[in-house]
């Protein structure tokens, strides 16, 4: 045993899980954590700017790294409320992150303190778990809890509010926390029956897809995937969000699907007489709870790891109740040994033939010569300059949605985004934590300028840390999306839709950073290739066509006509 203050058995809990990189903005309700980290040389400190930016960053490192990211909010009361856009985020992206902030001191709770908020009901809705800790003997116990259930399937955020008494305190800790550490399981597969089942219906399918979501894309695991695939001869089509569930040069990779995906993988869904899900809810980015984006008399298996998540939009033939690729190759397998199964030959081929002519015409509708520059057009360009190990990081927003299967994603991971909460101001962020979690590899940022407005302040902490990412900001000097509803349903009636913004690449230059200007297409070729040699972080500021905007959700305003 040894005895250690509050802010040490934090630090020492730390530790116990591997943590290496700790985001935080320091405050005078956790000094003693601080302090602790001072001569913790084994944990990297990465001071942010605003706490709302440093969970993003969290977010970005946990799911780059595939472990819990690790956020600090030093103060009570202001600095613990900037992290619920954070948390909120990471929760509807499943992300597992530790959030950990200073609180008020036990005796002044309820007295209408300074900075006084009721911080364990604020974070309780946005996480999956939220603990005050009310002695200082308990924060070895409540850290090794926290992190056990940020890392537990489904994956999420978790949040501990330590009071100042408590950090302030003292108590007698085992000398080694590792040791009370959970021990890592096995996942788990199907039985015997519900492979039988779905055997039964996978053999007799003519027009078989595999939908493969998030629980492909986290485990890191999509070879089973691409085996089931092959031996069905059934197109992948992967679902918004998790373009690189599976690599884009594997033969039936079909790319994204849904209202947001690219047209062959869409009307996959929409005409397969089996479709199984393989990690996805077919949630609402997938399908928009809509058998307008669903074949309805398409048979569906769906497995998932998530029980409520099985049959929860859609009616399922077979639901299981399982790791993904496990049941993948459990299925390979099976199918193996039975003789009742189509070869859906004519299928495939038709989705090949299709396939192919739709990546000659991605490329072909890139306009390399219109000036403002074409979104199109610059999607290519990265496409052919970007090497294959680079991983992109998108906001919300038009440009970004209409980039999300205009790229290519070759290595796992390589795509993280806002997902289901749609968050404008996440990817820059987002970019430092996955740059710190992949550091061998080129982390690209898209952005429109107001999410990149919103976040620039982080220009600091990538050049105080050396962190070199690319951001490139998609400026078409407004808000895109709304500027698109406003146009197609509210008789360009604009209001609040242009913005104007300060030049980026000068900004970035006085933070420090490189900072480039395109208005032509060469000119972003060019920047980027010099980014790429950098070792400071980058902002390429292009010019884009500020009428190439489109209307993704027509469904939310087709009360209106349009």
């Amino acid at each position: 045993m040894k005895s250690l203050t509050g802010g040490q058995a934090v630090v020492e809990s730390l530790r116990a899980q591997n943590t290496t990189h700790v985001f935080g903005l320091i405050g005078s309700a956790a000094m003693e954590i601080f302090d602790a980290l001072y001569d913790a040389r084994d944990l990297q400190f990465i001071g942010v700017h605003d706490e709302r930016t440093g969970a993003h960053m969290a977010d970005g490192y946990a799911r780059a790294a595939g472990k819990p990211g690790v956020i600090l909010a030093g103060q009570n009361g202001p600095g613990a409320t900037n992290l619920v856009t954070g948390l909120a985020q990471a929760k509807a992206a499943f992300s597992p992150l530790v959030s950990i902030a200073g609180a008020l001191s036990s005796e002044h709770v309820y007295r209408d303190a300074f900075q006084e908020v009721d911080q364990q009901s604020l974070f309780t809705p946005i996480t999956k778990k939220t603990w005050t800790v009310t002695r200082t003997d308990r924060i070895a116990e409540t850290f090794r809890d926290a992190f056990r259930m940020a890392s537990a399937y489904p994956c999420g955020p978790v949040h501990i509010n330590l009071p100042r008494d408590v950090l302030s305190g003292s108590a007698e800790f085992a000398d080694d926390q590792r040791a009370a550490s959970p021990r890592s399981t096995g996942v788990p597969g199907a039985g015997r029956s519900d492979i039988d089942a779905a055997v039964e219906i996978l053999g007799s399918a003519s027009q078989p897809v595999i939908v493969a979501g998030g629980g492909i894309k986290a485990s890191r695991r999509w070879q089973e995937t691409i085996e089931l695939a092959e031996f069905l001869r059934a197109p992948v089509v992967t679902s918004p969000g998790h373009g690189d569930a599976i690599p884009f040069d594997a033969r039936l990779n079909a790319g994204q699907m849904g209202p947001r995906g690219n047209p062959v993988a869409t009307e996959l869904v929409k005409n397969a007489d089996v479709i199984l899900a393989l990690g996805t809810r077919l949630g609402f980015n997938a399908t928009f709870y809509s058998y307008v984006n669903l074949n309805p008399a398409a048979k569906i298996i769906q497995i998932e790891l998530d029980q409520q998540a099985i049959g929860r939009y859609f009616p399922v033939a077979v639901g299981i109740w399982a790791d993904a690729p496990t049941v993948a190759a459990q299925l390979v397998q099976a199918l193996k040994n039975t003789s009742k199964r189509r070869q859906p030959d004519k299928w495939c081929s038709q989705f090949s033939d299709a396939r192919r002519a739709w990546l000659v015409e991605r490329d072909d509708k890139a306009n390399m010569e219109a000036s403002p520059i074409q979104p199109a057009a610059l999607y290519r360009v990265l496409r052919e300059t970007l090497p294959k190990d680079v991983v992109y990081t998108m906001d919300a927003g038009t440009l970004c949605l209409q980039a999300t299967d205009a790229l290519n994603y070759w290595r796992v991971p390589a795509l993280i985004t806002p997902l289901d909460f749609g968050l404008v101001g996440f990817s820059f962020a987002c970019a430092l934590g996955v740059k710190l979690a992949l550091a061998e590899r080129p982390v690209v940022s898209l952005m429109g300028d107001g999410g990149f407005g919103m976040t620039l302040s982080e220009l600091s902490t990538a050049v105080d840390y050396g962190i070199n990412t690319i951001t490139v900001v998609m400026n078409n000097q407004c808000w895109g999306a709304e500027k698109a509803y406003q146009r197609d349903f509210f008789n360009e009636r604009y209001i609040g839709a242009d913005i104007s913004s300060p030049p980026f690449d000068k900004i970035a230059e006085l933070y420090g950073a490189r900072g480039y200007r395109a208005e032509r297409i060469s000119e972003v070729r060019a920047a980027i290739r010099d980014a790429l040699n950098s070792a400071t972080p980058a902002v390429i500021d292009v010019a884009v066509d500020p009428d190439a905007l489109f209307s993704f959700r027509r469904d939310s305003f087709s009360h209106r006509g349009g």
